[in-house]
């Protein structure tokens, strides 16, 4: 990552935002006149930059510079699969230094839905080791994307496994601040596109309220 390009067009493009005509060439309403959060994601893993810890510190400098924080967030979305590095938890300590969050992507309680969503082999043990390191260095929310695909996802074991591992991680002591569902936003670009169908609002909601009988905050995006 090419730090001076990064930190001269983070700040172009916060000026064009708040002292320019940037939301009234989108047509942005009046009532959302404002920067919710600045987000490092991508087409691939995050964490996997190598000098994550200093590109971290350069946005959050920023951020500051232009008087952000603590209005807008300052979130990391990553499936997490680097966070045993000593490296990425250097990041996440300082993502937690700008009380930063960490969006932990998890579309699937059980190892057969993560490998056919996600196509990981990640293991139960290990997502729950994961999972500890995060909630031990910054704070931590679960991002889950539910959807139906070929009649396996998101099926009622699948919403079980997924409850039942809420439990387990309010038995292991690993806090999350929220768990926040979502569904397709966009038509997928993917080769199986013809067999993904979105979960209605209305199974989204009855599923957020069994996450929110365990004690959970959830919240729900459409």
């Amino acid at each position: 990552m090419d730090v001076d390009l990064l930190a001269a067009e983070l700040r172009y493009f916060l000026d064009y935002v708040l002292n320019g005509d940037f939301f009234q060439a989108f047509n942005v309403e009046a009532a959302e006149h404002r920067i919710k959060d600045i987000a490092i994601s991508g087409n691939g893993e995050p964490t996997s930059l190598k000098n994550l810890e200093q590109v971290i510190n350069l946005i959050g400098a920023i951020a500051c510079e232009f008087g952000l924080f603590p209005e807008s967030k300052f979130v990391l979305i990553s499936n997490g699969s680097l966070l045993h590095q000593p490296a990425v938890q250097a990041g996440l300590r300082k993502l937690a230094h700008y009380q930063g969050e960490l969006w932990f992507k998890l579309d699937s309680a059980t190892e057969s839905g993560r490998k056919l969503i996600n196509n990981s082999g990640q293991s139960q043990n290990k997502l729950l080791e994961l999972l500890k390191i995060a909630n031990q260095i910054c704070p931590t929310k679960l991002q889950t994307c539910m959807l139906h695909y070929r009649n396996e996802t998101w099926s009622t074991s699948e919403k079980q496994a997924y409850l039942q591992f809420l439990r387990i991680l309010r038995e292991a002591d690993i806090s999350l601040q929220k768990i926040m569902l979502y569904s397709l936003a966009r038509p997928s670009q993917q080769p199986e596109a013809n067999e993904i169908l979105k979960v209605s609002q209305e199974e989204m909601a009855a599923f957020a309220n069994e996450i929110s009988a365990l004690g959970y905050d959830v919240s729900i995006s459409v």
